[in-house]
């Protein structure tokens, strides 16, 4: 008889149950909006937007920062910002979303893709340095999911190579390491606000700087080419300064609205921040008794870990199943309504980063040669996104300690049963995630 709900079995839980839900919002927030609305100030350097970018930076620790649309044009404005353009490389981890290499096409730079490492999906550094040439001007690290590669020996290998370091930030709003947040370690850093995010805006972005030339060039390319004139005055800049620099840009600023819902949604960020921390660690403690199941690297140096994604990994070797087998079998056992499903897929064989398939970013034989993705080797990237990875949204980890242990029970259910799950016909997921910058 079978034993497992894919299969007709009992679940550890019905479609009845309440799990938390996302995103999240209060009385504050609609009072917020309604005053947006009611003060004929809807854009451009509204007094609500400084007052969340002056906030936000502040708890991130960095010294500037700014909204803009959407975290795909943070990068971008990061990359322009710095003077990054035609033909330079950009080392970018090969498991990411695809706007973290798009950023840099659109740039006309030229991407290049590096592996990531196993315990963690974060850039690896030994990788990133052996891909370094006379060209390379930057790198991108993406703190993906919840963990963070070793920030100490990239920050060390860039400042050794005289490379710019950019922080994609998009996943863990609230992370520190060292007691220093993420956005304020690199030279630049881009943060994502879209609906599915620790804080969100429904879409939105932001760029975080440490110095005030940085700043201005930001401001220049969020605001149409502008130079800075914001009022109210902020991070105790005058309205007028003595350095302006106007770049050819368009406009990517964000509503006076969405730095509203942003201004309420930072006063929970940090409360929501450490109960997933919280409950992430515990999680973890079960995960790692239960045989064939690795939780992911912490590093001694994260002092305070935020989650996109809670992911963990198969020993594929030991419990002879992939991830799309174990994902489908999961979400079966716990009815779940923010499905597991695998990582990204890498970037050398992902469905939404096809750069071969614009014109505009034909410069010529070498260069289209060069943005080709499918020449670049990922076998780490790959092993997680078509063999061993798991992942799942946040809003899992904002549920009680009681519904943690039926998650870690339901992955023990799996593994005490893997002679049914290893019969399951399922192939290694092929679709496009759903959740985006």
């Amino acid at each position: 008889m079978a034993k497992l709900a894919i299969n007709g079995g009992t679940p550890l839980c019905g479609k009845g149950k309440k799990w938390a839900k996302w995103p999240i919002s209060d009385e504050k927030d609609v009072q917020l909006i309604s005053k947006v609305t009611r003060s004929n100030r809807w854009s451009y350097d509204g007094p609500v937007e400084w007052q969340f970018a002056e906030a936000f930076a502040k708890y991130q620790g960095a010294k500037f920062g700014l909204c803009c649309a959407n975290g795909t044009v943070g990068i971008h404005m990061a990359l322009e910002s710095l003077g990054i353009g035609a033909y330079d490389e950009v080392l970018v981890p090969g498991m990411t979303w695809q706007a973290t290499a798009a950023a840099c096409v659109d740039v006309n730079a030229i991407p290049v893709l590096v592996d990531i490492e196993p315990d963690t999906w974060n850039i690896d550094v030994d990788a990133a340095e052996a891909a370094i040439t006379k060209r390379t001007k930057a790198i991108i690290v993406v703190h993906l999911y919840g963990a963070m590669t070793d920030m100490d020996r990239l920050m060390k290998l860039c400042k050794k190579h005289n490379l710019y370091l950019i922080e994609d930030c998009a996943h863990q709003h609230g992370s520190f390491w060292k007691g220093r947040g993420v956005g304020s370690l690199g030279d630049v850093s881009s943060w994502s606000f879209q609906e599915s995010k620790v804080l969100s805006s429904g879409e939105g972005g932001f760029n975080m700087c440490k110095t005030k030339e940085q700043f201005y060039k930001l401001y220049s390319l969020r605001n149409c080419g502008r130079p800075y004139e914001a009022s109210p005055a902020v991070f105790g800049l005058k309205k007028k300064v003595g350095f302006e620099t106007a770049l050819q840009s368009g406009n990517y600023r964000l509503t006076e609205w969405q730095a509203a819902i942003l201004l309420g949604g930072l006063g929970r960020l940090d409360q929501q921040v450490k109960l997933r921390d919280e409950n992430a660690q515990y999680l973890n403690a079960q995960l790692a008794k239960i045989p064939g199941i690795l939780p992911m690297r912490r590093r001694k140096e994260v002092t305070q870990q935020s989650y996109f994604n809670f992911t963990f990994r198969l020993d594929t070797k030991e419990l002879k199943v992939i991830n799309a087998q174990f994902s489908a079998a999961l979400n079966a056992e716990l009815s779940t309504p923010e499905a597991w499903e695998v990582p990204y897929d890498p970037l050398n064989g992902c469905g939404l980063y096809k750069p071969l398939t614009k014109s505009r970013h034909n410069l010529g034989k070498d260069y289209w040669k060069a943005i080709n993705p499918a020449r670049f080797k990922l076998p780490v990237c790959e092993d997680a996104n078509q063999a061993s990875g798991m992942a799942v949204h946040h809003v899992l980890l904002m549920n009680a300690r009681k519904d943690i242990d039926v998650v870690a029970a339901a992955v023990k259910k799996l593994v005490d049963n893997i002679e049914e799950v290893r019969k399951l016909n399922i192939g290694p997921a092929k679709k496009y995630q759903a959740l985006s910058r």
